[in-house]
């Protein structure tokens, strides 16, 4: 008897999806909207639109995040966003490359853990699929 390929990417990706909702210890690995509540919201605001409590006090005010495709023609660039995000790409706002970035945060987070690095590459991508969700037209 043979095993149709859909049942096995059907297994293999149950699997996928059970490791990204748990980490090592049973604990739930956070979603794009919590790392970006406790991340993000205090400069780019709960809605995304760059009026966090912070906002004031720098001298550059945030980017709204929720114009990020608007801004592109309607196209959302993923892989520009991640990059901004574990600071792959300078952003003048964020500050000069000493100012830590979110890769960086996420890694000394998770230092010594299994898989701290790939688990950073998911908090990057959670967040972009959450920035991601909060376009608007």
């Amino acid at each position: 008897m043979t095993t149709r390929p859909n049942f096995r990417v059907f297994v293999l990706a149950l699997f996928y999806v059970s490791t990204l909702a748990c980490s090592e210890h049973g604990e739930r690995v956070p979603t794009g909207q919590a790392l970006y509540l406790r991340h993000c919201a205090s400069c780019h605001g709960v809605s995304g639109k760059g009026d966090g409590p912070v906002a004031a006090s720098l001298q550059i005010r945030p980017a709204d995040l929720t114009a990020i495709a608007r801004r592109s023609g309607g196209h959302f660039d993923q892989e520009r966003v991640m990059r901004v995000i574990d600071g792959q790409r300078v952003v003048a706002e964020h500050g000069t490359r000493e100012m830590p970035v979110w890769g960086a945060v996420f890694a000394e987070e998770l230092e010594g853990q299994r898989q701290a690095a790939y688990t950073v590459l998911l908090h990057g991508r959670a967040l972009t699929d959450y920035v991601r969700s909060i376009q608007e037209k």
